[in-house]
């Protein structure tokens, strides 16, 4: 299961829309998070993967403050959600390193993407030698890297992790440890991950069966598919395309 995201959002139809957007998919959207102090104990409680915070909190203190506190932490990613876009706020907004900026009104579409590519950079940050402000001097990273590279080019085939382990000087059991370790996710949760992701694309951006989509992400059990991606979207492979169709008539 995914890790959830938190909203902090005093507006609560402007939170109900967000989590909704999210929660088709496939992420748990968390709201009725109001203040900084109620999303410090939140984050106490919930161990998200990603904030989404607004600014305009209503509050003693702001969504900046809250920045500021998770800048001080850096271990969640953050995207501000706001309506202000002057040169004051992004000034103040700068000075906490935030991973996103979505401006309101905003699209569906920016939300989903933003919050992707936000998901994917952090996952990847250990492993990202140009992103790092200091020295490496282990070659764990750049090995994990082609690890990784190797799954992303191979996701349609049935990847074993002792395989991966193979194509590193490790054993499978401290190949495990190092890549979750670095990742954050197991990589057999990973694999997963990436086959759920090829799977909606060719369940959006084609008319295959869904039973050949199964096969083509390399999975022997079409059933095996069907019960993963309905627990990893909330939806089956048949409803996800139906629902997409549908979402895609309505917003045209």
């Amino acid at each position: 299961m995914k890790a959830p995201i938190l909203i902090v959002e005093d507006e609560l139809i402007i939170a109900l829309d967000i989590k909704e957007i999210l929660n088709e998919e496939g992420y748990d959207a968390i709201i009725d998070i109001v203040s900084v102090e109620d999303a410090i104990k939140a984050i106490d409680q919930f161990t998200p993967s990603l904030i989404l915070v607004d600014i305009n909190l209503k509050k003693d203190k702001d969504g900046i403050d809250l920045g500021k506190y998770l800048l001080e932490k850096d271990t969640i990613p953050f995207v501000y959600i706001t309506s202000y876009s002057d040169k004051t706020t992004l000034e103040r907004v700068s000075e906490t390193r935030p991973y996103g900026y979505i401006v309101k009104p905003f699209k569906p579409a920016d939300l989903k993407t933003t919050v992707s590519i936000v998901l994917h950079n952090f996952r990847h940050r250990n492993i990202d030698a140009i992103r790092q402000n200091k020295e490496i001097n282990t070659d764990i990273p750049f090995i994990l890297k082609q690890s990784i590279k190797y799954i992303n080019e191979n996701i349609s085939e049935k990847i074993k992790i002792s395989d991966l382990a193979k194509k590193t000087r490790w054993e499978s059991q401290h190949y495990n440890r190092l890549f979750t370790q670095y990742i954050g996710v197991t990589p057999y949760k990973y694999i997963i991950d990436k086959k759920i992701d090829k799977a909606k694309t060719l369940l959006i951006d084609t008319n295959l069966p869904v039973i050949q989509v199964s096969f083509d992400i390399g999975f022997k059990s079409h059933s095996n598919f069907c019960s993963i991606f309905k627990k990893a979207t909330g939806k089956t492979p048949k409803d996800y395309r139906k629902w997409y169709e549908a979402n895609e008539m309505y917003q045209k």
